[in-house]
């Protein structure tokens, strides 16, 4: 890897060009040429060919004219694609705010709702110069899902009266009343088109063979109006079609007109719903590029604030020129992204495309059937009320928040809708903040009391009822079954447990998994770690009776995974019952008790094949002595689980490695061969590697290695990787490019992770970044 930096060319003074040290043979600065990736390109037509019918349908929907929707669209790839903070998300006329626009066309007309569109824009640009966005984060999932579902409910409700025929009415409630007519007179010619466009919708992703591949690459929005509008020409079908005025006559906005407050309203709720929605999907696209494998150029995560003004700008434009209400769309952006998008380039040239779409194919565009866009636009509300979304609410027990956010936007509207959803929401978590419950019995002499739920203000005249039943020498054991305490609980329970320690009681306090909580002026609340180290559940207690417990430490973790873990891991592990393990990654590391695997990896069930033994050793194949268990273990998970990584995990202060150097003979000596000195022979080809080092040896990021033991752990990760190469099943699948080896070493005084990498010719190990993400740079080793 070069090391040669480009000549500077923004003005800015070298230290080369100084007075002292002239600067000889300065080649001329490089002009910077405006390049578009090519990925970039491609990536901008499926938006354009997915966006173009959307935008179309959206406007119908809203009751706005056609152009509306084309204006939007560009408005949102070029305007926002230019200024916003979330580089690959795509803007446009969205469906979520469907709703809210019809009802502003239908009240004030369509001059009107252009000048509530513009000032929503300049509303969203105030917010974010107070830098308010991430609030928005802050809205209860049940209720954006709940808002969506509504909104998308509200819009099907409405088309679906189009794709019979019809004509829909002014309200969800006068739609659902009119359906039943509706269905009982249809238009053939609509409902044929519409029908069409239906099943290439669903059936065009689902095409098999590699001619359904092929032809996949055309959006299934795009093939599904392209299809309904052969169909309507060919058979001469008379249905209404798409009519796009001159550009001329095209409505710009004007005065605002109508009652204030109303105006306010308006304003408030396209704020309110574009800036969520749009925030949202920034995030969520966030999270989609970067599960992207090897993207080809890094993607800067989303600003927030800048892309809400980014927003802002795009809808003051939009409404100024007449387009609808502007905000980040997730299908388009879904698109961009899996489309392999680099850059805001791709949103922008969107837009571009829609502009000369919108000059260039007015008779193409004249020819589509209004039926068609209004399945598309029904499909695309039906999708809106996500079965996922359901399921995720449910489990995380806010099904009434979701149905009361639901049922307020179709019945009341998106405003209200919200903030019902908002006060159950409120109401849910009170509920659940208020209800704890207290529970006392006695069992083998001992008084067992449990607070299930959090414990504050509003649980202590209940607690402090049950703690005063207890005598006053009894024996206590008080679980508390929470993750919250609030002062006034703190108070109650320290001065019950002075009292009783006074009149020769014994009080015991713990946490949900049993661990003990201290003092909170000691510093720290062990209720809240992840685990207590066992000796704690023993603090107090006589050394006698500590003894004598230390066989049922097994059996008191057992019963608290029973307790509290089990209920939240039984419908993971059913899962992985009935499929069968499908893990992505063999972890070979140490035995050593101080790595736990799935902590520092943050895995769960069903993520990592593990093998652990002394010293994190990969036996050659055929060495002397060797060990068939590591050895199948690498078969099976290469072979039969077709893992995609192996990494190869050490660590500091490794029991393995120091033995390695102790035991290391003098020459013509032959120590006793145990077998733990016959395993450990294994390691020798490590401590040969480091003694007998000819580059610069692997090292820590930064600086050198502790100590000879730290060089050791490093050497002999990178030695146990060269023997992972020497299997037979991971040399075929690293020949086929299917398999990755990965070296990590922890330090466990730092609790720090170090992944392995290059910087030239040398193996370093860099630390791994809070947020997830390694150095900027890093090279991992890759065979």
């Amino acid at each position: 890897m070069s090391s040669h930096t480009a000549p500077r060319t923004n003005g800015t003074a070298h230290p080369a060009d100084t007075p002292d040290r002239p600067r000889e043979h300065s080649p001329p600065p490089a002009r910077r040429r405006f390049r578009i990736a090519g990925s970039d390109l491609s990536a901008s037509v499926s938006v354009f060919l997915i966006a173009l019918p959307l935008s179309l349908g959206i406007a119908l929907a809203t009751g706005a004219p056609l152009q509306a929707g084309l204006v939007a669209a560009a408005v949102g790839g070029i305007v926002v694609g230019r200024f916003g903070g979330a580089p690959l998300q795509v803007s446009g006329p969205a469906a979520g705010l469907t709703v809210v626009t019809a009802e502003l066309i239908q009240r004030y007309g369509w001059r009107t709702t252009c000048a509530i569109t513009a000032l929503a824009g300049l509303t969203q640009l105030a917010l974010s110069t107070l830098r308010v966005a991430r609030s928005a984060l802050a809205v209860s999932p049940a209720i954006v899902h709940g808002m969506l579902a509504g909104i998308g409910g509200t819009i099907a409700l409405a088309q679906l009266h189009i794709v019979l025929g019809g004509t829909p009415q002014s309200s969800a409630v006068d739609n659902a009343l009119e359906l039943p007519v509706q269905l009982s007179d249809p238009h053939p010619a609509s409902l044929s088109v519409s029908a069409l466009t239906i099943v290439v919708l669903l059936v065009w992703p689902r095409l098999p063979g590699r001619g359904g591949k092929a032809l996949r690459v055309v959006p299934a929005a795009l093939a599904a109006v392209a299809a309904a509008t052969v169909l309507a020409s060919l058979a001469g079908l008379a249905v209404p079609r798409v009519d796009l005025p001159s550009w001329h006559s095209h409505a710009l906005p004007g005065l605002p007109e109508g009652p204030v407050l109303g105006l306010i309203a308006g304003v408030l709720t396209i704020t309110l719903v574009a800036s969520v929605e749009s925030l949202l999907s920034a995030v969520a696209v966030d999270k989609l590029a970067a599960a992207r494998k090897q993207p080809a150029v890094p993607v800067p995560r989303a600003r927030l604030d800048r892309e809400l003004a980014g927003q802002g700008i795009g809808n003051i434009v939009s409404g100024s020129l007449g387009g609808l209400p502007v905000t980040g769309v997730a299908v388009r952006s879904v698109a961009n992204v899996s489309s392999g998008a680099v850059s805001r380039n791709s949103t922008m040239l969107q837009g571009a495309w829609v502009v000369l779409a919108s000059l260039l194919l007015v008779p193409v565009l004249d020819l589509i059937p209004l039926p068609a866009l209004a399945a598309l636009v029904m499909v695309v509300g039906i999708q809106m009320a996500s079965i996922t979304h359901v399921r995720k609410v449910t489990r995380h027990r806010e099904a009434l928040v979701y149905a009361a956010t639901v049922t307020g936007v179709v019945l009341l509207g998106v405003l209200e809708g919200v903030a019902i959803g908002i006060a159950v929401a409120t109401g849910v978590a009170l509920h659940r903040l208020a209800r704890t419950r207290i529970t006392h019995e006695r069992r083998d002499g001992v008084e067992h009391v449990r607070v299930r739920g959090q414990l504050t203000f509003l649980a202590v005249p209940r607690l402090s009822r049950t703690l005063h039943q207890i005598p006053a020498d009894a024996r206590v054991v008080v679980e508390l079954d929470g993750s919250f305490m609030d002062h006034a609980a703190y108070e109650t329970l320290h001065d019950w447990q002075a009292s009783q320690a006074a009149h020769g009681g014994h009080v015991e306090l713990t946490g949900r998994s049993g661990t003990r909580i201290a003092d909170p002026v000691a510093g720290e609340h062990t209720c809240c770690r992840p685990w207590t180290p066992w000796r704690n559940h023993h603090c107090g207690e006589h050394p006698a009776e500590r003894d004598a417990g230390k066989g049922h430490q097994l059996a008191s973790g057992l019963s608290s995974f029973q307790r509290n873990t089990a209920p939240h891991v039984r419908d993971e592990l059913a899962r992985l019952a009935r499929e069968g393990q499908q893990p992505s990654q063999l972890f070979l590391t140490c035995a050593d008790s101080r790595l736990v695997t799935s902590m520092i990896t943050a895995s769960g069930p069903g993520d990592l094949f593990t093998v652990r033994n002394v010293g994190n050793l990969v036996p050659l194949p055929g060495a002397e002595g060797g060990d068939d268990s590591v050895a199948a273990a690498i078969e099976y998970a290469v072979d039969v689980l077709r893992v995609r990584s192996i990494t190869v995990c050490g660590h500091s202060g490794c029991g393995a490695m120091q033995a390695l150097l102790a035991a290391d003979p003098p020459p013509g000596a032959r120590p006793p061969q145990t077998p733990l000195r016959r395993w450990l022979r294994h390691g020798m080809p490590s401590l040969e590697r480091m003694r007998g080092e000819e580059g610069a040896p692997p090292r820590l990021s930064g600086r050198s290695p502790a100590d000879t033991v730290e060089q050791l752990c490093l050497t002999n990760v990178v030695e146990q990787l060269e023997h992972l190469k020497e299997h037979e099943a991971v040399a075929r699948r690293l020949a086929e490019g299917t398999l990755e080896l990965h070296g990590m070493y922890f330090h466990v005084g730092e609790a720090q992770a170090y992944l392995l990498g290059r910087e030239g010719t040398d193996q370093v190990f860099h630390p791994v970044a809070p947020t997830g993400g390694g150095p900027a740079r890093r090279e991992e080793v890759r065979a």
